[in-house]
C-alpha cells in the first residue's frame, strides 16, 4: 500500500517574514515602515483628537501612547506586510516592464 508523503509543517510567522525579507528585500522593509508609519499617525491622531493637548508633556504622552497601541498591532502589521510585499511587486514588476510596441 501506498502511503501519502509526510506533510511538510508550515513555517512559522519568524520563518516566512525572514524569506520575504530575503526575499524582496528593501521593498518589504519599505512596506513594514510605511504601515508602521501610517498606524503611528493614526494613533496619535485618534489619541489626540480625544485629549486636549496644552505643552510639550501632553504632546509626548500622545506619542508614547501611540507608539504603544503601534507595538500592540505588531503581528498584524506583519501580516500585512506578508500579504502585500507581493501584490506590491507584481505591481511595481508591471509596472516597469518594458512596453513593446504593437506591431500589426
Amino acid at each position: 500500500m501506498l502511503q501519502p508523503p509526510p506533510a511538510t509543517p508550515k513555517p512559522n510567522l519568524v520563518e516566512r517574514a525572514k524569506s520575504l525579507f530575503a526575499q524582496y528585500g528593501a521593498l518589504a522593509i519599505t512596506i513594514y515602515f510605511v504601515i508602521f508609519g501610517l498606524v503611528l499617525a493614526g494613533f496619535a491622531f485618534a489619541i489626540h483628537a480625544g485629549v486636549q493637548v496644552d505643552g510639550a508633556t501632553e504632546g509626548a504622552g500622545t506619542l508614547l501612547a501611540a507608539w504603544f497601541a503601534t507595538k500592540l498591532t505588531q503581528p498584524l502589521r506583519i501580516l500585512a506586510t506578508l500579504a502585500l510585499t507581493p501584490l506590491v511587486a507584481r505591481l511595481r514588476d508591471r509596472l516597469r516592464a518594458p512596453k513593446t510596441p504593437d506591431i500589426t
